[in-house]
């Protein structure tokens, strides 16, 4: 009974990971991969623009 559980266990898998990579490809169609593309290329990391406009909007407040 327990190699029937394993079985169905990684046909499950087996079926979610083919779920993921569908919907990644639909993803990457819909987006035309620009967004996936920008995570990679780290556009979107703590460290880019927008950590610069939160220092100036910091040192802003503080000269009030």
């Amino acid at each position: 009974m327990a190699e029937q559980a394993k079985k169905v266990a990684q046909q499950t898998e087996d079926r979610l990971e083919n779920l993921a990579e569908t919907v990644r490809k639909k993803f990457d169609k819909v987006t035309e991969g620009t967004y996936r593309d920008r995570i990679i290329a780290g556009r979107f990391a703590e460290n880019g623009d927008h950590t610069g406009e939160r220092g100036q909007a910091e040192t802003d407040r503080k000269q009030d």
